[in-house]
């Protein structure tokens, strides 16, 4: 479902356009289930290459004792957001650590790097891959994690991530803000935007946002917006991008 206007008065193009679940590109790897929302690997969709500097977004559910192998990465700003499970990583930089449901890793591939990712635990990860085209090309690789309690956000966007080191949260080499928030069913939500932004939402459950209805795991890619209310006729867990 798609929502489409144009606000004569400021002259501003407004989109909400829903991609459901069912429509996103599919990989059944047997350890790795994977839901693409944008092209990526054998999945391509001209219509679907990223929104804004948002390149990749990855639903994966990764099986027990399994994960993904060494590999590399470069000029990339890779953001993880584990919704259930933990996930264990490690790097050529020398980096490892383990990140747990709700909490969030970000890696900064720049000048180049090779990670691994593996689900060490005895129950599937599921987890959202974020990448973010980077700022800083050839900028000294890095990664970090925090842990973010949920009840924190309980009703209100907490930010996890951003591109100002001085958010006191994980950093990233983009202009752009990863949040995090938890509604109740029946409860709603608003957070003030810039209309000039791409702004992609993932929720767990069933919502409206300014009156467009979206179901679980749906992505809804805005543009154009001022404001936005989010409206949970479920409970949900909402994972919010904010990039340019």
């Amino acid at each position: 479902m798609t929502l489409e206007s144009f606000r004569s008065a400021d002259h501003l193009f407004v989109m909400i356009d829903i991609r459901p679940f069912s429509s996103l590109g599919h990989a059944d790897h047997g350890w790795l289930n994977a839901r693409h929302h944008f092209s990526f690997a054998n999945y391509h969709d001209p219509s679907r290459m990223g929104w804004g500097r948002i390149r990749v977004w990855n639903d994966d559910q990764i099986a027990a004792k399994s994960g993904f192998p060494p590999h590399p990465h470069r000029d990339m700003e890779i953001v993880t957001y584990v919704r259930t499970g933990a996930i264990t990583h490690q790097d050529s930089m020398g980096n490892k650590g383990r990140t747990g449901a709700g909490d969030v890793q970000v890696m900064s591939a720049g000048s180049g790097v090779v990670h691994a990712e593996y689900n060490l635990e005895d129950e599937q990860t599921t987890l959202f891959q974020i990448w973010i085209e980077t700022d800083r090309p050839g900028a000294q690789a890095g990664w970090g994690a925090m842990p973010f309690p949920k009840d924190s956000r309980q009703g209100s966007f907490q930010l996890l991530a951003s591109g100002d080191p001085d958010d006191g949260v994980l950093t990233i080499n983009a202009d752009a803000r990863v949040l995090g928030a938890s509604v109740a069913a029946g409860g709603s939500i608003e957070i003030e935007v810039a209309p000039e932004r791409h702004l992609y939402l993932v929720p767990s459950g069933r919502i409206h946002v300014n009156g467009v209805e979206a179901g679980p795991r749906d992505g809804v890619a805005i543009t154009g917006e001022e404001r936005l209310k989010i409206e949970a006729q479920d409970e949900a867990e909402l994972v919010l991008v904010d990039a340019r």
